[in-house]
């Protein structure tokens, strides 16, 4: 998992090979004039996720995995509160692996909980249990999956 300022991308582009691209986009984007939905930049190996979330608390957050994809999360319009724990800690499954949509659910929660500002990112691998979306309000967010 990485926390860091979106100024400061330059410093991530080389752990992989699409983050590059990924972070180009970022930089080069008026994140806010963004409509919601899905924008490809490289077919199913990197796209964006343009999305709208009302927040949860802590407590109804669900913590996630993916086998597949690796997440770069930016709120946009509001901070959010994401939670962090190892993958291989995890042992409450609440619903099981969906390949189609990449995505394991838990009971279990996050040991940590970290605030994401807009113009700072998250990034979560899939060796990552993550919760994201406590907030306490609606807010636009972008999400970009990379092809791990």
């Amino acid at each position: 998992m990485i926390l860091d300022s979106l100024q400061n991308t330059g410093l991530y582009e080389t752990i992989h090979p699409r983050f590059k691209q990924a972070f180009d986009f970022l930089r080069s984007t008026d994140l806010l004039a963004l409509p919601l939905g899905k924008i490809e930049l490289d077919g199913s190996d990197l796209f964006v996720n343009v999305v709208e979330i009302t927040g949860k608390t802590a407590e109804t957050a669900q913590l996630e995995t993916h086998n597949l994809y690796i997440d770069i999360q930016v709120p946009v319009t509001a901070a959010e509160t994401m939670g962090w724990i190892v993958r291989n800690k995890l042992k409450d499954i609440t619903d099981s692996y969906n390949p189609e949509k990449d995505i394991t659910f838990y009971g279990d929660k996050a040991s940590n909980l970290i605030k994401v500002h807009p113009a700072e990112f998250a990034i979560f691998f899939p060796e990552d249990g993550h919760q994201p979306g406590i907030s306490d309000d609606q807010h636009k967010k972008i999400i970009i999956k990379v092809l791990a």
